[in-house]
């Protein structure tokens, strides 16, 4: 199963992210509206008799970590200005890095990359020529309360994703 942790923000935050993809040019793929999400860990293929423990990991870090407020304020590129392959909105909020630092220390083997942690929503990603996106700037904000266990296929036509769990955050 080739899993991922996630924080989804509220449809509404979704579709004003998704408004700004009106101005991708050339062969930028965008996100699906409903798939924007923020990334805290992606685990890849994890064969079932892991599963339980990556669900302990989650509950495990959702009781150690409360509830917080999340701003997405403007945009950037993966990995840099000059040859993006990744548009993506930034995100700030007090609870993504503790979050995404537990689920790296419970699950070592899975989680890390030795790369830091960078909060974003990946709003497209570049398969071919294709002129750089203008700045976007937002003024978002939402409450987080909860994260998510999500599987994703791969096809043709882009990713699936289901939802396998959720883990509220202490206090939610």
């Amino acid at each position: 199963m080739r899993l991922f942790y996630a924080i989804f923000p509220p449809r509404d935050v979704q579709q004003k992210l998704a408004e700004a993809q009106t101005s991708l040019r050339g062969q930028w793929k965008p996100v699906r509206a409903d798939q924007i999400h923020l990334t805290l860990g992606f685990l890849g293929e994890v064969p079932q008799r892991d599963l339980a423990r990556v669900r302990g990991a989650a509950r495990d870090a959702a009781r150690a970590s409360g509830p917080f407020t999340a701003r997405v304020r403007g945009t950037g590129f993966f990995p840099n200005e000059g040859r993006p392959r990744v548009w993506f909105a930034r995100a700030e909020g007090d609870g993504f890095e503790p979050l995404a630092l537990a689920l790296r220390k419970a699950l070592p083997e899975y989680l890390d990359d030795g790369r830091p942690f960078k909060a974003h929503l990946t709003l497209a990603r570049r398969k071919g020529p294709a002129p750089r996106v203008p700045p976007v700037v937002f003024d978002l904000e939402f409450p987080v309360g909860q994260f998510a266990l999500v599987e994703s296929r791969l096809t043709p036509k882009g990713p699936i994703y289901t939802v396998l769990d959720t883990f509220p955050l202490k206090g939610a």
